[in-house]
Parts: C-alpha cells; sequence; structure tokens
C-alpha cells in the first residue's frame, strides 16, 4: 500500500503544486506508507524532459523523499492496452465517433449533469459502426453499467458522483488519462490519493472504474486549492509562484503559514500537523 504524487510535466510546479505535494508527502507518512512519484506524462506534445527534471529538482530542494524510481505514463501502455482488452472481452467498451464539437452541441444524457456524454453511439449496430470506421478513428468508451458511485474522501466526507461513458482509449490510438491513472494506482498498489480538490468531481467515476477492473479502490484527501487574490486558480501570471523565483526557504515560509504551523521542514511537518486537521478552505495566496 502507498500514497504518491503524480505531477504532469507540462511546466513548472508552482506553489499550489508544491503545497499539493507536500500534503501528499505528509499523509502518507503520517500513516506509514510508502511514498512514490510517478510523472504523468500522456500528452507527448506538452510534456517536456526538462520539465520533468526541474519538477523532481524542486521537490527535492524541499526536502521531501520518495520511495523507489520514478514511474513515467509513456513507458506503461502495455499495461493500459492489457486493461483495455479486459473491458472489452468483458463487454464494457464500445467504439464512439463523435468529436468534442459533437458532442458539446449534443444534449446531455438524460442521466448526466450538462456535458455529460450523450451516449450517441453507444448502441450503434455493426453496421452502422462500419461505416462510420470509414470516416474516422474511434475513441473507445467504457460502457457504464452505474451512473452513480459514491467515494470516501479523508476531507470531505462522502461524495456520490456522476459515472460517464469515460473515453479510455482517444481516436488517435493514445490511451487516455483516466484509464491510465486508475491503472498505474493498481498496479503500484497506490491505496491513498491525495490531490488538489479541483479533481474531486473525477474521483467518483475513477473509483467506478477501479471496482469494473477488479482492483481495490483507493482513500481519497482532496486538499484545497491555492488562489490568488482573484480567487483563481494561482498561475505563473501571478508573479513569483515557483522554485525558479521564490528559494526553497521561501516558499517552506508561505506553505507553512498557509498550514498554520512552525514547521519549515518535511520532518519538522509530520512532528506537528496531522494532515486531516487542515483547513478545507483555499489558500489565498498573497505575497
Amino acid at each position: 500500500m502507498a500514497g504518491r504524487f503524480a505531477p504532469s510535466p507540462s511546466g513548472d510546479l508552482h506553489l499550489g503544486n508544491l503545497r499539493t505535494a507536500i500534503l501528499a508527502w505528509l499523509f502518507a507518512r503520517a500513516d506509514g506508507r510508502p511514498f512514490l512519484l510517478r510523472v504523468e506524462d500522456l500528452d507527448r506534445q506538452r510534456s517536456r524532459a526538462e520539465f520533468e527534471a526541474s519538477q523532481l529538482a524542486d521537490l527535492a530542494a524541499l526536502g521531501l523523499d520518495w520511495d523507489g524510481p520514478v514511474v513515467r505514463q509513456s513507458e506503461r501502455d502495455p499495461l493500459y492496452a492489457a486493461a483495455l482488452e479486459r473491458l472489452t472481452a468483458a463487454g464494457l467498451t464500445f467504439e464512439c465517433f463523435c468529436t468534442r464539437r459533437e458532442i458539446a452541441e449534443a444534449v446531455s444524457a438524460p442521466h448526466g449533469p450538462p456535458g455529460s456524454y450523450p451516449g450517441t453511439c453507444r448502441d450503434l449496430t455493426e453496421s452502422e459502426r462500419e461505416a462510420r470506421r470509414a470516416e474516422r478513428s474511434p475513441a473507445i468508451r467504457l460502457r457504464a453499467r452505474e451512473r452513480t458511485w459514491t467515494i470516501r474522501d479523508e476531507l470531505h466526507g462522502e461524495i456520490e458522483g456522476h459515472v460517464d461513458d469515460l473515453v479510455l482509449r482517444r481516436g488517435d490510438g493514445a490511451h487516455a488519462y483516466n484509464l491510465a491513472v486508475v491503472v498505474d494506482d493498481a498496479d503500484q498498489d497506490v491505496d491513498q490519493v491525495v490531490r488538489g480538490d479541483d479533481l474531486l468531481d473525477a474521483a467518483p467515476a475513477q473509483a467506478y472504474l477501479t471496482h469494473e477492473l477488479g482492483a481495490p479502490e483507493p482513500a481519497y484527501a482532496h486538499v484545497p486549492l491555492a488562489l490568488n487574490a482573484d480567487g483563481r486558480r494561482l498561475a505563473k501570471r501571478d508573479g513569483d509562484v515557483t522554485l525558479r523565483d521564490l528559494s526553497p526557504e521561501h516558499a517552506w515560509d508561505l506553505i507553512g503559514t498557509s498550514l498554520g504551523v512552525a514547521a519549515r521542514s518535511p520532518e519538522a511537518l509530520l512532528a506537528e500537523l496531522d494532515p486531516r486537521e487542515i483547513s478545507r478552505e483555499p489558500w489565498i495566496v498573497t505575497f
């Protein structure tokens, strides 16, 4: 069993990312779990080796350690393909030929929130699929058998959320994030997922997919985001928000203050703070 931090190497880690990494480390270490680091570089166009290197260097500069080698999603396609094959063999996938624009313009499915997949391709006949294959390569979607799923979140309690017919493989043949993250967590024995609460809405569907793959569902802890003074998610345009601009000591001062502790190192934080007692409110970052 383990916890993890899984950044995407599409830019430097901003102060909110660094705070989430520290909290993910704290949750794992407080519970005696190994702490794993996974690079979620499925997006080959945006992912850069230099960003991965700077992210790992920033985490180390803050004093964080992790167990075992760094795992990269770009090296794990066979695992995702095998999981997709199992779901398909069980009759739990279907081909989808819809474009994003077509889905956006369609009326949402009656069982889902606005923007949910309308089920356009779910029950096509084989002849209809053959005709559409001549026009474009299909994505592969999950044929969800449940429309709601409940998770237990360490900070938010029980959360019931919508389960959509998730994209598992895109039309260009690339495996989708929702499949990869579930397969990775199951394969790495991750039973504790700590991440920003902007991903809370995605958790029930990912937990459901975990269930359909026959793996244990992880416990979740979605931590508050870092926001700027205008209430928007922190971004590079907000100024000195990465370790390219801040020293590790200054970053620890800001993060420690946001958590209401005197600790300015991972070890001191572990001795001082129960991660389940952190504020549930967003962190408004001021410099």
